[in-house]
C-alpha cells in the first residue's frame, strides 16, 4: 500500500489515515451534491448494431473482443474489492478499488460510473438497493485499480456505506455512463466552475488535456468551497497548474481565514467574467456542483435530465446553450 499513500501525499495536504469514522460539520446547504434522481440514468446501452448493416455487426463484435481487457460492464453489476482508503479532508475520503491488473477500468472522458449497495430489505424480504453515480479521479488508462473521492454526509446513505467499508469489502459497479464526449482540441479554451466534489469530472478532463502534448486547449478553473479546509486535492491541482501554463485556477471560499489569499464569498458575475474565457464558438464552460451553486451559475438541468436552458450568471454574461455543459 506504500505506493498508494505516497501518491496521495502529493495530492492533498491532509495527513492520511485508515480510520473510517468520516464526519462532516458542514451544514452549508448550497454545497450538497444532487445525488438523488441522477441514478435514473442507469438505463442500458443500445444494441441497434445488430439490426443494422453487416459492417456494424462486425464493429460490435470487435468491441466485444476488446471488452475482454475492460473491467467495467455497461449492462451488469460487477463487484470491485476495496484495496485501501485515505482521508482527504475532515469529511471527504479517497477509496481505491482493485481488479485484475491486466485490465483497464474502461472509462471514457468524461464519464461516470454507477455504484449500488444493498441497504435494508423490502416487504418481500428482497434487498433494497441504493444507487449513486460517482466520477473516478484515477487515470482512465490505469490498470488494476480506480479511485473515488467521496464526501461523507451524516445522512448520506451511500456515502455512509462507503465510510463503513473495510479493505477486502466489495462494491457493485456498472458503467461507464458517458457525460461529455471530450476530444483533444475540441475547443480553444475551456472554462470550468466546480463546487466541492464537483471537481471530479473537471479533474478527469484536466488530466486528459495536460497529459496529451498535442492538445493545446487552454483551461480556466474556478473552484468554490465552504472553507480552505474543504478544498479537495489542492496540492495536486496546484502542482498541475505550476507545471502547465495552459491551466489557470482561481479558488474562492465562503468562510476565508485571515491568511487566505484567494476569493471570498459566492462566485459573482465579476469573478466569472474575469476567470472564464468570454462567450465564443471556440469556448466551452463546464459546470458541476450542488443544486444551489448550479442554479446561481448556469441553472439546473431540465426535468428530464437533459441540459435545459442556460440561466443565472452565465446567461447574464452572454453564454448560450451551445457554450455550456452541466454535469
Amino acid at each position: 500500500m506504500a505506493t498508494f499513500f505516497r501518491r496521495l501525499a502529493k495530492s492533498t495536504p491532509i495527513a492520511f489515515t485508515n480510520a473510517f469514522g468520516g464526519h462532516s460539520n458542514s451544514s452549508h446547504s448550497n454545497f450538497r451534491l444532487p445525488f438523488g434522481a441522477i441514478a435514473a440514468i442507469s438505463g442500458g446501452f443500445s444494441y441497434l448494431y445488430y439490426y443494422s448493416s453487416p459492417n456494424l455487426v462486425y464493429l460490435e463484435q470487435t468491441k466485444e473482443e476488446g471488452s475482454q481487457n475492460i473491467a467495467l460492464a455497461p449492462n451488469k453489476w460487477v463487484e470491485f474489492k476495496l484495496q485501501d482508503t485515505a482521508r482527504v479532508s475532515h469529511n471527504t475520503q479517497l477509496f481505491r478499488f482493485s481488479f485484475d491488473p491486466t485490465k483497464k477500468l474502461g472509462l471514457d472522458v468524461a464519464s461516470c460510473i454507477l455504484t449500488r449497495a444493498p441497504l435494508g430489505q423490502n416487504a418481500e424480504g428482497k434487498p433494497n438497493f441504493v444507487v449513486r453515480p460517482y466520477t473516478p479521479i484515477s487515470d482512465p488508462e490505469s490498470k488494476g485499480y480506480f479511485d473515488l473521492l467521496i464526501k461523507v454526509y451524516p445522512e448520506g446513505q451511500m456515502s455512509q456505506h462507503f465510510a463503513s467499508l473495510k479493505p477486502g469489502d466489495v462494491i457493485e459497479v456498472k458503467g461507464p455512463i458517458e457525460k461529455l464526449r471530450y476530444t483533444p482540441n475540441m475547443k480553444k479554451h475551456i472554462g470550468m466552475i466546480a463546487g466541492g466534489t464537483g471537481i471530479t469530472p473537471m479533474l478527469q478532463i484536466i488530466e486528459a488535456i495536460l497529459k496529451n502534448p498535442d492538445d493545446k486547449t487552454k483551461i480556466s478553473l474556478i473552484y468554490a468551497n465552504v472553507s480552505s479546509d474543504d478544498i479537495l486535492l489542492k496540492k495536486k491541482l496546484d502542482s498541475l497548474e505550476a507545471g502547465h501554463p495552459n491551466l489557470k485556477i482561481f479558488y474562492t471560499v465562503d468562510n476565508p481565514t485571515k491568511n487566505w489569499s484567494g476569493g471570498a464569498g459566492y462566485i459573482s458575475k465579476d469573478i466569472a467574467e474575469k476567470g472564464l474565457p468570454g462567450p465564443s464558438d471556440d469556448t466551452l464552460i463546464l459546470v458541476c456542483g450542488p443544486p444551489g451553486m448550479m442554479n446561481h451559475i448556469s441553472g439546473g438541468k431540465a426535468k428530464d435530465w437533459t441540459q435545459g436552458e442556460v440561466s443565472g450568471i452565465l446567461k447574464e454574461l452572454g453564454y448560450t446553450e451551445k457554450m455550456v455543459y452541466k454535469f
